[in-house]
Order: structure tokens, then sequence, then C-alpha cells
């Protein structure tokens, strides 16, 4: 069992200090991590220092501006209150907020998706009435080869998804796509080297959609 680990700040006016001008100087690291949920300036740095690329990881997987910036702020909320069980050893940071972004846009993903049926179940076909033909083909002409690509990263098995998205589209490095995933390092990367095999097949199996004719 890892050991509690007293922080800087921690019942030492002194450390507190300290740990605050290292924070200035070098940002949150690993050992101010924990003094986010107590240290409002520690917090502000953590937050200026992670915000855009948690906005990033966010927009790429929820389509709606304001929930988006909704799910961001739950994010870090969830940081401040996951922050005293932090230990170093468990990965730096950066891998452990995408962790919890993952947790909550998981948790975004199941309530949009009952929603979603619920929706469907009310509205049927009404969809079909409020386009017209011509925009609906276009919307699909323009999507076909980002929909081909999400259709054969379907069909990859969750574990595998995780890691491909974490460095593929997030740019995490391997270390950091298997801290946020909760895997070590070779599991990560054992699967994103069959993710990525599995990708590539199912692309030069499954061709590009045709287009219409144009003389009909």
């Amino acid at each position: 069992m890892e050991p509690e680990l007293a922080l800087p700040g921690e019942g030492n006016p002194l450390g507190r200090q300290l740990a605050l001008v290292s924070v200035r100087e070098r940002g949150v690291g690993p050992e101010q991590l924990r003094l986010i949920a107590t240290e409002p300036e520690v917090f502000e740095a953590f937050y200026r220092e992670h915000v855009e690329a948690i906005q990033g990881f966010v927009a790429r997987r929820v389509g709606d501006r304001d929930r988006a910036a909704d799910l961001t702020a739950e994010i870090f909320l969830a940081a401040i209150g996951a922050a005293p069980r932090y230990r170093p050893g468990r990965g730096a940071p950066r891998a452990w907020l995408y962790g919890i972004a993952r947790t909550v846009v998981a948790g975004e993903y199941r309530r949009a998706g009952r929603e979603r049926a619920r929706e469907e179940r009310l509205r049927g076909s009404a969809l079909l009435e409020d386009d017209d033909a011509a925009r609906i083909e276009a919307r699909i002409e323009a999507a076909a080869g980002m929909r081909r690509l999400y259709e054969a990263m379907d069909r990859l098995t969750s574990s595998e998804r995780v890691v491909l998205e974490l460095v593929a589209i997030d740019e995490l490095s391997l270390t950091e796509a298997a801290a946020a995933a909760g895997v070590r390092p070779v599991t990560a990367r054992v699967r994103l080297h069959r993710a990525r095999r599995k990708l590539r097949a199912e692309l030069e199996e499954s061709p590009a959609e045709p287009t219409a004719n144009k003389g009909e």
C-alpha cells in the first residue's frame, strides 16, 4: 500500500509559501497537486495550465458548446474533490486530469444516450420533415469520410478505442494515455498497436462511398 505523503503546505506556513513559490515558477507538479483542493492560487495555476487541453478533449466528444463548457467546469470541480486522494506515484497531473475527464464525459454519454432514445421514440420520422432532401444529401456527402472513420472506430473494443483516442486525438504520450486509462504502459502499447492495425484493415476493406453519377 502506498504510504501517505505530507504536502509541503500542510501544517507548515513556511512550507506552504515555498510550495506557492514553486507553483508560480514551475507550475503545479505532482508534489503540489493536492493543494488545488485548499489553495485557490494553486488551483488557478492548475486551471490555467490545463483548461485549453481539457476544453479540446470535451469539444471533440460533445457537440453542444454550452454543454461542453458545463462539462469542462464539472471536470475541474471533480478534480478538486479528488485531489486529496491523489498520489504522485499514480501518474503525472496531466494524465490524472485526463482520467477524470474520461469519467465525466462517459457519464455525459450515458445521459445523452438516454435522452436521445426518448426523443427518437417521440419524434419518429419528424426529422425528415424538418429538412429537405437536397440538404440532407449534401450533409451525408460532406460527412462520408469522417463517418467511415468513426464507423471503423466503432468496431474497436472500448479499451482499444480509449487508448487510440487519447494518443491520436488528444495527443497524450503513451505513458500519459496509460495513466489516464488506468492501465500499464505496456498494455496501452499493445492496445494502441492492435487498434491501429484493425482500423487500417477496416478502412482498406471498406471502399469510399460512391458519389452519384452526374448523368443521373
